[in-house]
């Protein structure tokens, strides 16, 4: 076994249950877990693109994300308590009520959005250099601030509803299992049988037949929750649910990966051994969990 395996287990015996059990504790033990991961995976993405604490646009950034989940965690179980108290007295405009509750999260996204470009419209770089350093900026700020927070609303929300049959817990320990072990099998797999390439610039040890291992073992999940925790669910709901996060989750890889092969890391950092960095292990997590959120919240509510 080489010193890396051998690590990767280690960390994954370690902290794989305790990051179940804060999912089970939820409240600010969950707040505190995803915020901490979402300041350190934004911190890997400020060093990658070569910004340091001594530049005022590296805390403002900081600050920025510590906000925006500050205000997600109060903002969305009131927003989906009322959606579906209007859906239930049927009335038709209860659509608009999710776009009119996130008025703040717009406001704090402008407010960044302005302030980081006119620090950098007072840079003394080229204006070609300085606008798509912004942009980077922008599109890092969004891809951590607005997909971390559906981590914690995954377990907020469905504790919040009584309708769903699914505890915050539950719905966690669902999709880290269909991530984890989809991981492994897309490992497998691919060693086993990968041959072409499913998106070679990007990730070339990828395989499609990797890809369709993930996919697999999102399903033996699935079925393995069908019959314990999710017996009140209809099983095609789970399926559904477990293949998407497998696809979302698979796909969102590749987008971290992209971004790391942009700016010529291997990894987003050392910071978790044999893994890599917050943003490497558990960047399939960040379009998953919307994915499962919004789907439990919106496809099974009555």
């Amino acid at each position: 076994m080489s010193r890396n395996l051998a690590f990767r287990i280690i960390v994954a015996v370690i902290f794989g249950p305790a990051i179940i059990w804060i999912g089970y504790q939820g409240g600010w033990w969950l707040m505190g877990m995803v915020m901490l991961f979402a300041l350190v995976g934004l911190a890997e993405f400020l060093y990658a693109e070569k910004y340091r604490p001594n530049r005022p646009v590296f805390w403002l950034s900081l600050m920025t994300i510590a906000i925006l989940l500050l205000v997600f965690s109060q903002i969305a179980p009131k927003t989906v308590q009322a959606y579906h108290m209007m859906k239930m007295m049927g009335q038709e405009n209860a659509a608009a009520v999710p776009l009119a509750s996130f008025t703040p999260v717009f406001l704090i996204l402008f407010l960044f959005f302005a302030v980081s470009g006119m620090l950098f419209a007072l840079g003394r770089r080229s204006p070609g250099e300085l606008l798509t350093s912004q942009s980077r900026l922008w599109w890092g700020l969004s891809y951590i601030g607005l997909l971390y927070p559906f981590v914690y609303l995954l377990g907020r929300v469905m504790d919040a509803q009584s309708d769903i049959p699914v505890s915050g817990g539950d719905s966690l320990l669902f999709l880290f299992g269909v991530l984890w072990l989809g991981d492994t099998t897309a490992m497998g797999v691919g060693r086993w049988l990968g041959k072409r390439k499913l998106a070679p610039t990007v990730s070339p040890n990828k395989t499609v037949a990797g890809f369709v291992g993930g996919l697999l073992g999102a399903v033996v999940i699935a079925v393995i929750m069908i019959f314990w925790l999710f017996r009140n669910i209809p099983w095609y709901h789970v399926l559904i649910v477990a293949v998407g996060c497998s696809l979302f989750g698979q796909l969102g890889d590749l987008v971290e990966s992209m971004w790391k092969r942009s700016v010529g890391v291997k990894d987003s950092s050392a910071i978790i051994p044999g893994h890599g960095g917050v943003l490497d292990r558990f960047d399939s997590l960040l379009f998953a969990a919307p994915f499962m959120c919004l789907y439990f919240t919106f496809a099974l509510l009555p």
